[in-house]
């Protein structure tokens, strides 16, 4: 197996014409051709095609320079743009159902703009520039890689394609990696590797390579097995961490388990750090994080139990959704089939009839079966949405409730943290007020350091300085407070809306639906006046 220093030219097809962009108008023409509109409710328009409906995409050979506008393709999972001038993979970001992606025979530098493809199964990126295989975590279902004809040098870098567990076809062929100039070597190394690969540059990995590789390697495939085993323990501790992080914001009680709250109202106080040394002060100190940490797990507790609440809220919303949208389908379907069963018959009856006034007189009944189609489906589509109003609505309460209760909650459990940092200051002034007197009659303690006893020498500043840490330490307990009641009331708003805004949204596209369904009816009759 020879290695090519470059990967072989471009067809001379791509020196007939120049070099163009995916627009619109191409991807109208391109899914007109390959024919992947179908006529039942999701009609052509007069403005445009429902891209979103097509399954895949063709546009090989046509000297295309730069991926755009696929935003709407959303259910594609066959895309095929071998053969044309591209440099950079990009604006594949909305295709989350894609399965299989051709990129072949284009100019591409660096492997890129594939996070949002996690269903791609198969990546075709041979006879391109690529020098480095990277930025692929996100396609963990790949099972076909094709990257021969590239400029990989390297096998090490190849062994980046171990972690994804169901991988069985790897071509590389023709790359100028030194290895591949020994063939044993190269599949070897491979096969020891690559323990669930089937196939190597088209070619079977047989037995005897499989057990050749296992004796050479042994020990090198235990010491990366190992080392990958820790990093997938480190990665699976950081993915908990990572998620009960996301809980307890999620539930408005991030760092309030713990002495979090503690720490932050002590934070940066220098002035309060000088009292530590007074006699009883320490001992305030720790009395003082027991209680305020207790008032914080209590809410923290308080917290993740409420967010349970409206999580099984929320998903018996979306549950009831679900089944009521489907229901109001079924009903569409029926007055649907009832139509075009019957509307089959008046066509055939229409393509009979000779008399250019009987036809009239037939196509003005069959606009008003259309019309009366129209009215049902619209008022199929009315009923839905005015239920679904008023379950929003009861939902909305269902959750303004739960949102409330939790918000007094907190609020009342921020008040005995007020409370507690009032009763602390007291005593604090307590132990000052004495060390002030014992300061004036010279029969402070020796062992006082020297800026706590120059701060002592006088009363004002003394009282001056308790008294602003203590308003500091309400503020961070006022704002941890606004911050919770603000975001749960913010959370709410913004989920209603959601729900809101994607309802409305449900409902203006069936309408244009049936709008379009009918004008399409329409057309069809028009044919025999």
């Amino acid at each position: 197996m020879c290695a090519s220093k470059e990967p072989p030219k471009m067809s001379c097809y791509h020196g007939v014409s120049k070099p163009i962009y995916i627009d619109e108008e191409l991807l109208q023409v391109a899914v007109l051709e390959q024919g992947l509109q179908e006529p039942a409710q999701r009609i052509i328009e007069e403005e445009g095609i429902q891209f979103k409906e097509a399954r895949r995409l063709i546009l090989e050979y046509r000297n295309i320079q730069k991926i755009d506008h696929l935003w709407e393709f959303s259910s594609l999972t066959k895309l095929n743009l071998n053969n044309n001038f591209i440099k950079k993979m990009e604006g594949l970001d909305h295709l989350v159902n894609l399965k299989w992606l051709n990129l072949s025979f284009n100019n591409i530098e660096k492997i890129e703009g594939l996070e949002g493809l996690q269903k791609l199964e198969v990546l075709k990126l041979s006879s391109n520039r690529i020098s480095l295989i990277e930025n692929m975590d996100s396609l963990v279902e790949l099972t076909i890689l094709c990257l021969a004809n590239n400029l990989l040098q390297h096998l090490d870098n190849v062994v980046y394609l171990r972690k994804f567990k169901k991988l069985f076809t790897l071509n590389i062929y023709g790359n100028p990696i030194p290895e591949e100039n020994s063939e044993d070597k190269y599949q070897l190394f491979i096969a020891a590797y690559f323990q669930q690969l089937k196939f190597l540059n088209n070619i079977s990995i047989s037995e005897d390579i499989r057990n050749r590789a296992s004796i050479k390697y042994n020990l090198d495939i235990e010491k990366m097995n190992h080392r990958e085993l820790q990093g997938q323990q480190a990665a699976e501790e950081q993915r908990k961490q990572e998620a009960e992080l996301q809980l307890h914001e999620d539930a408005f009680v991030e760092q309030m388990n713990g002495s979090h709250l503690y720490n932050n109202i002590f934070l940066n106080d220098t002035e309060a750090d000088k009292l530590h040394c007074l006699p009883g002060v320490d001992e305030l100190l720790e009395e003082f994080e027991k209680q305020i940490t207790d008032f914080c797990n209590q809410l923290f507790d308080i917290g993740l139990a409420e967010h349970k609440r409206r999580e099984a809220e929320i998903d018996l919303f979306f549950r009831r959704h679900k089944m009521d949208v489907t229901e109001s389908q079924r009903k569409a379907s029926r007055l649907l089939a009832d139509f075009e069963k019957q509307q089959k018959q008046r066509i055939e009856e229409l393509q009979e009839l000779s008399d250019e006034k009987e036809r009239k007189s037939k196509v003005d009944a069959c606009h008003g079966e259309i019309k009366l189609l129209c009215y049902n489906l619209m008022t199929v589509e009315f009923q839905l949405y005015s239920h679904m109003e008023e379950t929003i609505r009861k939902f909305d309460g269902n959750i303004s409730e739960m949102t409330a209760s939790f918000s007094e909650t907190a609020q009342g459990i921020f008040v005995q943290c007020r409370d507690l940092e009032d009763s602390h200051h007291k005593n604090i002034q307590q132990i000052a007020n004495t060390t002030l007197e014992m300061v004036a009659k010279g029969e402070s303690e020796d062992d006082l350091p020297d800026d706590v006893r120059m701060l002592f020498l006088d009363k004002n500043t003394v009282m001056d300085t308790l008294a602003a840490s203590h308003d500091n330490h309400l503020q961070t307990i006022n704002d941890r407070e606004t911050q919770m009641v603000t975001r749960a009331e913010a959370w709410k708003v913004a989920l209603i809306k959601r729900i809101e805004d994607t309802e409305l949204k449900r409902n203006r596209m069936r309408i244009a639906d049936i709008h379009r369904y009918a004008d399409y009816l329409r057309g069809q009759l028009d044919k025999f006046l």
